[in-house]
């Protein structure tokens, strides 16, 4: 792959970027030694190899995939499904995204592509640091044995959803990497799963008590329960979610819709911590506007019209801005921008989605009143009436529903569930003049296509 062309090269970055956030990023609180930068000296000690792992966390958050800014799917996903409205410069990179014309040479796939596999790439250099190291502590190395895995496990997930058959690389060696072919969509899911059972074995519970912000053993279980899901393994994806939610003692549900994306939440399963001390999320600077025209983007029709009236969450997680008779609509589950007091973490699983999975799970599985209690916990919470005596088809349909108004603009949930329950040919063919079939795929990008060609053929229709 041309990300991983240059190993030599990769490392180096890889070193700095450590050493930049153990300057820079309050999320690691170590002291590097002075003029030592080699790969063998981040795998000396504890700490740095600490800071090294807590360095791709800081990697997601500000870069690919899970970041709140414009590169990440809240946004560009959004934007692609029926969420989110474009009103950027005509002609850029998320305008392709939302007018469903992109090609192959699009930076933002190219983006999303290239940095998704650096970040593989990183968490394999820590797997392989951390065997038969005897600098280290055995706490330590289970710790980052199971988080690296959980990392690769999370990223192939997204780009198996976002590309369809994709490599699973599993090594940073150059001449591996350079000739890798893809997989298919069951193969990679069959090594997402092998990843997350045996990250299960490593990781502890400890996460809850050290602020939501490093994955552990229910994080990794979490992510499991959605992809078996997206594999439609009905009995494992309620198990694993169940396994959640009957953790009362580290998860309770919070009835208050104004604190569910508080940095305290216990809700929250895993969730990024902002950069720097008195920050906030980058979903706040990037969904929240005062002034309109909205610079870049604002919630769309289709959106604010799937709330049933009455919802709460109509009303506690959307905004809008007028300019006399007209008026604009933007997320605001993260409401603070300010930069002197943190009160909000970007949160990437949370319990409602968890009841969420667990509820469709329950409903294929033929336990209708098990999915309707599920669902309709959501439903209480935004003071919306029960569902009751409903078929099961109604039910799955329901549940969707809930999906949609519940976990928009949220690492693009809507747009994945549009794909996997195979309803986005028809729902956004209406709305989007451009959608071709091609469009369940993104391409993948040309420049790696040149590169390796094992990695053909193009997706088809680019």
């Amino acid at each position: 792959m041309n990300l991983m062309n240059r190993n030599w090269g990769q490392l180096i970055v890889f070193i700095l970027l450590v050493l930049f956030m153990i300057s820079c990023d309050h999320f690691l609180e170590v002291d590097y030694p002075e003029n030592q930068i080699s790969g063998e000296v981040v795998f000396q000690d504890d700490a740095t190899v600490l800071a090294a792992l807590t360095a791709i966390y800081a990697h997601l958050r500000d870069n690919v995939l899970l970041t709140g800014n414009s590169n990440g799917l809240n946004v560009i996903m959004g934007l692609y499904s029926d969420e989110l409205e474009y009103y950027g410069t005509p002609g850029q990179p998320l305008d392709a995204f939302y007018n469903h014309v992109l090609l192959q040479s699009n930076t933002s796939v190219e983006q999303l592509w290239n940095q998704s596999y650096y970040t593989i790439y990183m968490a394999n250099s820590l797997l392989e640091g951390i065997t038969e190291n005897s600098h280290l502590s055995s706490e330590t190395i289970q710790e980052i044995k199971g988080e690296a895995l959980f990392i690769r496990a999370l990223t192939h997930f997204y780009l198996v959803n976002l590309f369809g058959d994709v490599p699973y690389v599993i090594q940073t060696d150059y001449t591996l990497n350079s000739r890798v072919k893809r997989l298919t969509e069951n193969e990679v899911y069959k090594a997402v799963v092998a990843d997350l059972k045996a990250a299960q074995s490593f990781l502890s519970t400890s996460g809850a008590s050290k602020g939501r912000i490093r994955p552990d053993k229910c994080t990794a279980t979490a992510l499991l329960s959605k992809v078996y899901l997206y594999m439609e393994d009905w009995q494992n994806a309620e198990s694993e979610s169940t396994s959640i939610i009957e953790n009362t003692s580290l998860f309770s549900w919070e009835t208050d819709l104004s604190k569910v994306f508080l940095k305290e939440s216990t809700t929250s399963i895993w969730q990024l911590k902002p950069k720097l001390d008195g920050y906030n999320t980058l979903e706040a600077s990037i969904f929240n506007f005062v002034s309109v025209p909205p610079p870049l983007m604002a919630l769309n029709e289709h959106i604010l019209n799937a709330f049933e009236e009455g919802d709460m969450r109509k009303t506690s997680w959307i905004s809008s801005v007028a300019n006399n008779a007209d008026v604009w609509y933007h997320a605001n589950k993260y409401k603070n921008t300010s930069t002197t007091s943190t009160t909000e973490y970007s949160v990437i699983f949370r319990l409602a989605e968890l009841y969420l999975i667990r509820a469709e799970a329950r409903a294929h599985l033929e336990n209708l009143n098990g999915a309707l209690n599920d669902v309709n916990k959501i439903r209480q919470r935004a003071s919306i009436e029960d569902l009751i005596n409903i078929s099961k088809e109604e039910l799955i349909n329901a549940i969707l529903q809930e999906r949609r108004v519940e976990l928009f603009t949220e690492s693009g949930n809507r747009w994945f569930d549009l794909k996997r329950t195979g309803k986005a040919e028809s729902i956004l063919s209406l709305i989007k003049p451009n959608w071709e079939s091609k469009d369940l795929l993104l391409p993948i990008p040309e420049n790696e296509l040149l590169v390796n060609p094992n990695l053909s053929p193009q997706n088809a229709g680019y």
